[in-house]
C-alpha cells in the first residue's frame, strides 16, 4: 500500500487522530490513585465506540508477538516500557503510567502515547518524563518535505543525550495510516540526511521510549517489554502528517 495517502485517506486519518487525542485526554484525567488499569481500558473502549470508531490495537498481532493483543489500551506501569496489558492492578502514588492507544476510523488509523505520573512521583522520574516529551517535540520539528527519517532519529538521540536519558534499543516509531505499522521504520537515533526522504502525504508515528539508566529491554511472555534493570521508563508518541509546507500533528 502506498506510503503517500490520498486526500480521502487523510481525511479519515485526521478524524481518527481527533478521536484518539480526545480519548487520551479523558484517560489522563481519569488516571489517579486507586483507579485500575482495567477501568482505563474499559473507558477507552467505550469512548472509541461512542465516537463511531474502532480500537486499532484490539486483536492486532504485530510481528514478533506471540499472540494478538487482547485489549483496547496498552497500559504500562513503571519498568514496563510498552505493550503492557490492562489488569485489576490499581494505581499507586509514585507510579509512572504509560498509556498507548490506537484508533481506526473507517480505515484511517492513528497511534499515540503519553506518560502520566500518578500522585507524588520522584523528581528524577519527573525529569525523565519531561525529557522524553521534549525529545518527541524536537523530533516533530524536523518533520517536513525533504527531511529524512534519519533527521527525526537524530533529533531524538541528540535531545536524549543532552537531557541525560537513555533511548531503549529495538523499539521504534513507524509509518501509520492505512495499517497500524507501515514503512518507514522511524528509529530513535540516526544521522542527518540518512534514510527515507519525507514527502507530502506520508504519515508517521514518532515515539521515543526511554529510561534513566539502561538502553536494554526484555520481551516477556505476555509480549510486553520491560527494562533490563527494572528501571522506570517513559514513552510519548504522536501521529504526524507530512504536508506540503511542513507537518500537522494529528493526535493532539
Amino acid at each position: 500500500m502506498s506510503l503517500i495517502k490520498t486526500d480521502l485517506q487523510i481525511s479519515k486519518i485526521r478524524q481518527s487522530g481527533k478521536i484518539l487525542g480526545f480519548v487520551l485526554r479523558q484517560l489522563k484525567e481519569k488516571a489517579a490513585v486507586s483507579v485500575s488499569l482495567m477501568e482505563l481500558d474499559e473507558l477507552a473502549h467505550s469512548l472509541i465506540i461512542e465516537a463511531g470508531a474502532k480500537p486499532a490495537f484490539l486483536g492486532y498481532h504485530p510481528d514478533g508477538a506471540r499472540a494478538p493483543f487482547p485489549y483496547t489500551l496498552c497500559a504500562s506501569i513503571n519498568d514496563t516500557v510498552v505493550h503492557g496489558q490492562p489488569s485489576a492492578y490499581r494505581l499507586k502514588s509514585g507510579d509512572v503510567l504509560k498509556l498507548d492507544l490506537g484508533v481506526d476510523f473507517q480505515g484511517g488509523i492513528t497511534d499515540s502515547a503519553v506518560t502520566v505520573p500518578i500522585g507524588k512521583v520522584d523528581k528524577d522520574l519527573l525529569r525523565l518524563i519531561k525529557a522524553t516529551r521534549l525529545a518527541l517535540e524536537e523530533a516533530i520539528r524536523f518533520v517536513k518535505p525533504g527531511h529524512t527519517v534519519g533527521d527525526i532519529g537524530f533529533a531524538v538521540e541528540r535531545t536524549a543525550k543532552a537531557e541525560g536519558i537513555k533511548i531503549m534499543e529495538g523499539l521504534t516509531g513507524h509509518g501509520v495510516g492505512n495499517e497500524l505499522h507501515e514503512e518507514p521504520v522511524v528509529y530513535n537515533f540516526g544521522r542527518r540526511g540518512a534514510g527515507m526522504v519525507l514527502k507530502p502525504g506520508m504519515v508517521i508515528a514518532i515515539e521515543p521510549m526511554t529510561s534513566l539508566t539502561t538502553t536494554k529491554c526484555i520481551q516477556k511472555k505476555d509480549d510486553s517489554f520491560v527494562t533490563y534493570d527494572k528501571s522506570v521508563s517513559a514513552h510519548f508518541e504522536h501521529t504526524v502528517l507530512v504536508t506540503k509546507n511542513g507537518k500537522d500533528v494529528l493526535t493532539l
